[in-house]
């Protein structure tokens, strides 16, 4: 089993940043991809951004591509989510999610709350 903890959510302004993390622990050996999911208010959850465990490899959702920047720190069993430039439409739950194969996610953490004021 791993278990995720995010932190870092809160309230900031429009244009403002934040940075989001993802710890990670258990059996983070057997981690394949991490990634970052949201859900905004009456919104369905949608993918945000993601990254190998093992591989510079990373993916964007088109609506924070440029803005938002996914890293990890293996040592740390941590990833992380850079915010920059936020939108109002930014505002949501934001979650994240790993998987060890072809399975899909197979760990969810609890999510942080994001608020971008206008």
């Amino acid at each position: 089993q791993v278990q995720l903890v995010e932190s870092g959510g809160g309230l900031v302004q429009a244009g403002g940043s934040l940075r989001l993390s993802c710890a990670a622990s258990g059996r983070t050996y057997s981690l394949a991809f991490m990634a970052w999911f949201r859900q905004g208010p009456g919104k369905e959850r949608e993918f945000v951004a993601g990254i190998r465990w093992s591989a510079d490899i990373t993916r964007y959702a088109d609506s924070v591509k440029g803005r938002f920047t996914i890293s990890r720190d293996n040592a740390k069993n941590t990833m992380y989510l850079q915010m920059n430039s936020l939108k109002p439409e930014d505002t949501a739950a934001y979650s994240c999610a790993a998987g060890v194969g072809s399975t899909g996610y197979n760990y969810w953490g609890q999510g942080t709350q994001v608020t971008v004021s206008s």
